[in-house]
């Protein structure tokens, strides 16, 4: 079975059970991230298309401007988690070597998949060109649970 974790900007499993004033406190601060667009960091997760084939899964992810070496890839208690993160800097300077500018963003982002009953031995993902394609077979039976750091491939 395939389930979607709900897509938040603050896409975490442990913050599912988020109180009333949690809530209400993120939706008061929605338009003060619209203050970050220009920053390089928007403050929501990336796209991922999800396709079931006979015999697996396959996710492609959308990360432009990411390297692999930013992209955490995980498989524990059924979930698939894609994690990226992104630290930039950009300066301009006068004659003398005086800032007239400098600005940073940092930031990251994450999305996790529940699927269950997939081959953990034969787990797999490469990266080409910003897009992360993660093949996941289904297996015949469920396994034992246990986290796996998945290697990812460059191309």
């Amino acid at each position: 079975m395939f389930g979607l974790v709900p897509f938040d900007t603050r896409n975490d499993l442990m913050m599912r059970n988020d109180d009333e004033f949690s809530r209400l406190f993120d939706w008061m601060n929605r338009p003060m991230m619209s203050l970050f667009k220009d920053s390089g960091f928007t403050g929501s997760a990336f796209k991922v298309d999800v396709k079931d084939n006979d015999t697996n899964y396959e996710l492609t992810a959308e990360l432009p401007g990411i390297t692999k070496d930013d992209i955490s890839l995980t498989y524990k208690d059924n979930y698939l988690t894609i994690a990226a993160k992104k630290d930039s800097t950009t300066e301009e300077k006068d004659d003398e070597g005086r800032y007239i500018r400098r600005e940073r963003s940092f930031g990251s982002m994450s999305r996790s998949f529940y699927i269950d009953n997939i081959d953990e031995t034969k787990l797999d993902a490469e990266f080409k060109d910003g897009v992360l394609k993660v093949t996941l077979p289904k297996a015949a039976a469920p396994q034992e649970e246990s986290p796996k750091e998945i290697p990812i491939r460059t191309v």
